[in-house]
């Protein structure tokens, strides 16, 4: 018995149908499993794999693109509501007869953790979860298609939440205020859908983790995003450390605003933490680094060039094959992202560009992404390159302080030496700044989801975030704006899509300040682990993971101290120079 030759491409692949996939997974369920040939067998249902997951995230993508085109969410609602459902039962099925045999390592690198995580999620399947995962992703593209919408007429041109973000830098306090109350005016209109929404993912989710045995959605969370070596415990230890340290250094980076500008007190439209947007300092007009995505991608490739030549070689792969999507326009999903195709084995990057310094930033991190998954083409099955996310976000994090120095036109980047070194400045505060908004969004969804009955009513949930906020969030004043403060979780699309999807990015944070670390005493040496641990991808456990780059998955208040205290030194270093 031989197994059917599986599609090199998605091209010829229906999305709307399951038949496009069904033969093949019918094929391996009866094709003769053993010992001797579990290799060939796991070889064959990688690839199938690929096929599927790059077939789901091509279609995401091309909806997210497009959030007005009705063909493309026809085709996101046929693939999640007729192939999902099936896939994932047929993959279930698969699962247990590969578990069932009870397999060696079999050779493979990290294959034990493979099997670890496949043993985990069929652990976790239940059928009758299947429709609601679906209904929850529906109600996911609702909450797409509502924010990628919102738009307001701004000196006679309509304007997306993207390009009205861009005068939230604007050195006018004035035309920044205008831009927060037209912004806030939009997601208050809203907020009575944004709740109805919300409401409803938490009572599907709440079933999904009851029929899988678990008291609550947090348990069932922690392990399906496969948190074996970490605990909710750790988190609020993080987040102490968070409240220890990281709330008294954004103190002290608020103040030195306040004593520049003159400022009675840090107003909303001064700092905006969900958009890592504060309020800019010194002399002469906002960053302004590129005007088009042309411009954008020869700095960016410049700037990698100077780094390492096959990172730049990665970027340049990319541009030339098309799978940057840069700027923002009208109807277009917000936010930013990075995905893979794992059949092309190439990654994908999306943002939403506008020209602003953040846009820079923004390509920095996703190419880390980018860069993770061209690190881990050779590794031989799908599953292998599925490190976990809080090491991807190290990969990401870590790139935005390896790139920096060459931000300077003359390593091939963006900025004078002058503006490079504001830019570096804002990237070093915002570094401190976000993990108290980060705190902010992991600790209220602890609460939401251990607290499920009270979090159906809204008003309970803004209050839940107001007090998380008013915990980590110093030395700001919302008079006038408190309704626009309490319900500050509809600004934060990871609540919505990605519930628990958010503390990532503090650890990986954490493990990229000691890769930036470390190359301040050896830069070469701290690029090359960097490299080799991304290459590992997902055959080495998570603290193994943050030791191959250099860094210890640790996040208590003595780590944060040593941290923080570094980034503020490198912030007097850079603010002696400016002056």
């Amino acid at each position: 018995m031989t197994l059917p030759t599986l599609p090199t491409s998605i091209e010829n692949i229906d999305p709307h149908r399951w038949d496009s996939f069904a033969p093949y997974f019918t094929a391996l369920q009866e094709y003769p499993l053993t010992q001797q040939n579990v290799h060939e067998w796991l070889t064959y249902w990688s690839d199938l794999s690929r096929l599927v997951w790059e077939t789901v995230t091509w279609v995401y993508i091309e909806k997210s693109l497009d959030t007005t085109d009705v063909e493309k969410e026809q085709t996101f609602l046929d693939l999640i509501n007729h192939v999902m459902p099936p896939a994932e039962m047929a993959d279930q099925a698969l699962k247990e007869r590969l578990l069932a045999l009870e397999p060696a390592d079999l050779g493979i690198p990290g294959m034990n953790l493979v099997l670890r995580n496949l043993r985990n999620e069929a652990d976790l399947y239940r059928e009758e979860n299947i429709p609601l995962q679906t209904e929850v992703s529906k109600l996911d593209n609702e909450y797409d298609k509502i924010t990628g919408a919102m738009q307001a007429n701004w000196d006679d041109e309509e304007k997306n939440l993207s390009q009205l973000a861009v005068f939230l830098k604007d050195k006018n306090r004035d035309t920044r205020q205008k831009a927060w109350d037209v912004m806030s005016a939009l997601w208050l209109g809203q907020r009575e859908n944004l709740n109805q929404i919300y409401a409803k993912m938490l009572k599907l989710r709440q079933q999904i983790a009851a029929n899988a045995g678990f008291s609550d959605y947090r348990a069932f969370a922690f392990r399906a995003r496969g948190r074996f070596d970490y605990t909710p415990e750790d988190c609020a230890i993080f987040h102490n450390a968070i409240e220890a340290v990281a709330v008294p250094a954004t103190r002290r980076i608020l103040a030195k605003r306040r004593e520049r500008l003159g400022y009675e007190s840090i107003r909303p439209y001064d700092w905006i933490p969900e958009r890592s947007l504060l309020v800019d300092t010194f002399d002469g007009a906002a960053l302004q680094p590129y005007k088009n995505q042309d411009e954008l991608i020869q700095g960016g490739l410049n700037m990698f060039n100077r780094l390492d030549v096959e990172l730049g070689r990665y970027f340049a792969t990319m541009a030339e094959e098309g799978l940057l999507d840069l700027d923002t326009r009208p109807g277009k999903a917000l936010g930013g992202y990075c995905s893979t195709l794992t059949v092309r084995r190439r990654p994908f990057i999306f943002m939403n560009g506008t020209g602003m310094h953040d846009d820079v930033q923004t390509l920095l991190h996703e190419a880390g992404h980018a860069f993770h998954a061209f690190e881990t083409v050779q590794l031989p099955l799908v599953w292998q390159m599925d490190a976990p996310m809080e090491f991807c976000e190290v990969a990401s994090m870590s790139m935005e302080l390896l790139a920096a120095p060459n931000l300077t036109q003359a390593n091939g980047g963006f900025y004078t030496d002058t503006d490079a070194a504001r830019a570096r400045l804002e990237h070093l505060e915002n570094i401190i700044t976000f993990l108290p908004y980060m705190a902010v969004v992991d600790a209220f969804q602890h609460w939401v989801y251990t607290h499920p009955e009270e979090a159906l009513d809204p008003a309970n949930c803004d209050a839940a975030w107001d007090a998380q906020w008013q915990r980590f969030i110093p030395d700001m004043d919302w008079t006038g704006y408190e309704e626009v403060r309490r319900s500050g979780w509809h600004r934060k699309p990871h609540i919505f899509g990605t519930p628990f999807y958010y503390i990532e990015y503090g650890m990986a944070s954490v493990g990229a300040m000691q890769v930036w670390r470390n190359g301040r005493q050896d830069h070469n040496a701290a690029l090359a682990a960097y490299r080799h641990a991304l290459s590992l991808g997902g055959t080495q456990t998570l603290p193994a993971l943050f030791a191959a780059a250099g860094a210890e998955f640790r996040f208590d208040t003595p780590m944060l101290t040593e941290l923080i205290g570094l980034v503020e030194q490198e912030i007097e270093t850079l603010e002696a120079a400016l002056a």
